[in-house]
């Protein structure tokens, strides 16, 4: 499974991006799909999943309300859409893929794949 993510950039606090993450052809293996990032100094953090088969989405508190998660299904594209932008969200992004275990989605951090990231910068 192939992710790759784009639309990071640099952008004022107060603004908005939008994140792509094209997954490739094996969407069987992708029913469940997010993204997490990685602070300077910080842990992984998930941020947000989307189950695709149940049109489910889940969101870490520090997101909610900022965030969504949605999917393109002709495209094959997962975006991450972000409004409200804090310095604090400075951050490399990834966009996850996985199966189901147990018949729900895990944390994104916890994806067995993932792509290579894309950075955002908040000022």
């Amino acid at each position: 499974v192939q992710l790759v993510e784009s639309g990071g950039g640099s952008v004022q606090a107060g603004g908005s991006l939008t994140l792509s993450c094209a997954a490739g052809r094996y969407t069987y293996k992708r029913n469940c799909t997010g993204w997490f990032r990685q602070r300077p100094g910080k842990d992984r953090e998930g941020l947000a999943v989307l189950w695709i088969g149940g049109a489910t989405t889940s969101y870490a508190d520090s997101v909610k309300g900022r965030f969504i998660i949605t999917r393109d299904k002709a495209k094959d594209l997962v975006y991450l859409q972000m409004n409200g932008l804090k310095p604090e969200d400075t951050a490399m992004y990834y966009c996850a893929a996985d199966q189901l275990y147990g018949g729900s989605c895990r944390d994104a951090v916890d994806f067995a794949y993932r792509g290579q990231g894309t950075q955002v910068t908040v000022s």
